[in-house]
């Protein structure tokens, strides 16, 4: 019998990477669900409280709806198969039926900043999800954590992620930037404003000082803002126009297609910024830009989904790391030094 594997998605960017790792393993059963919580967590989910997160809500329609029409195997909570293999964006709830299989976590893009919540439930052991994704990588649930860079890599061994388990893949989405240049968006030349979600998760953003900035910076270019899908669209609509009654304003569409052709882009704490300076744009944003310059995702023409599932190959079939990269045909890691830096000491052990 094929063995099983079991993707759990999420946002689109999320249920996107996922889908881009699974397209590796024809030779296998592969398997996709909406993100999911068990016990209390799963309770509060079902009544509608938690409808602003990927348990629920738009989230997980969007989610839903994107597996239909990929028509991809779903089995919902994966409660259907007993799995080989897990992989999951996120380990902010590590639910209780995967916990006996083998689990990759995918970085799935920028992690919070380190604020007040995240030294919180790192002194007194509280839930990691009350830190958002500032956590992400604290459960130690996993065998393989698939991270965006050498800059992320240290980032988490920092925050006392253990390195023998992180494997710097590159993440799908933002592994091809430059890919996003050839694109039918109308405009060019202008100011791209991508705003975030904060006040829909209950953290605190004065959106109105945000806009008035962007429209300093802006100093009368052209100013377009990309709202981010779980906002209240309406809302935001009306604060940009009455700063900005000029400015277009798009609920939907490839927003990394817009960077492509803007000339600056402006963003609070938002993983798009990533595709901003890949692309040599002139970006603002309220992290480090040294720090996040370090740590932009590596650009590998679109391998990391191959990469990450040749992990994932590895774990299932126990093949050593030059098998599986023969068998993926990968280029890009195709001598000891880039190995190593993939697989770290397990690549040592191999030799």
């Amino acid at each position: 019998m094929k063995k099983k594997i079991l993707f759990i998605c999420g946002s689109i960017n999320q249920t996107t990477i996922m889908h881009q790792i699974a397209n590796n393993y024809k030779d296998y059963d592969c398997y996709f669900t909406p993100y999911y919580a068990d016990g209390l967590i799963k309770k509060i989910a079902d009544k509608g409280f938690l409808d602003f997160t990927i348990l629920a809500g738009k989230f997980y329609k969007d989610c839903y709806g994107y597996l239909n029409d990929n028509n991809l195997k779903i089995d919902y909570r994966g409660e259907k198969n007993k799995y080989d293999l897990v992989f999951t964006g996120s380990d902010l709830i590590i639910p209780h039926n995967i916990r006996n299989s083998k689990i990759i976590l995918v970085q799935e893009g920028m992690t919070d900043p380190e604020n007040l919540m995240y030294y919180l439930v790192k002194i007194f052991h509280l839930p990691r999800y009350l830190a958002s994704t500032s956590t992400t990588g604290l459960s130690n649930r996993y065998d393989k954590f698939c991270v965006a860079s050498e800059g992320y890599k240290e980032l988490f061994i920092k925050k006392g992620i253990d390195a023998d388990k992180i494997a710097v893949t590159g993440i799908p989405n933002y592994d091809n930037c430059a890919g996003y240049m050839k694109n039918k968006f109308p405009h060019k030349r202008f100011v791209l404003v991508a705003t975030s979600d904060a006040r829909e998760t209950y953290k605190y953003e004065n959106r109105m000082a945000f806009i008035k900035e962007a429209a300093r910076i802006a100093n009368g270019k052209k100013i377009i803002f990309k709202l981010h899908p779980n906002e209240n669209f309406e809302r935001a609509e009306e604060e940009i126009k009455s700063v900005l009654p000029q400015a277009l304003v798009y609920h939907e569409g490839n927003i990394h297609e817009m960077i492509a052709n803007c000339d600056v882009l402006i963003t609070k704490y938002s993983t798009v910024v990533y595709t901003g300076l890949a692309l040599g744009k002139k970006v603002y944003s309220y992290f480090n830009l040294e720090e996040l310059k370090k740590q932009m995702p590596l650009q590998n023409n679109g391998t990391s989904g191959r990469a990450i599932a040749a992990i994932g190959r590895m774990l299932l079939e126990g093949a050593t790391i030059e098998h599986t990269y023969k068998r993926f045909n990968s280029k890009r890691f195709n001598n000891k030094n880039k190995l190593k830096l993939l697989f770290g000491r397990d690549y040592e052990h191999a030799q």
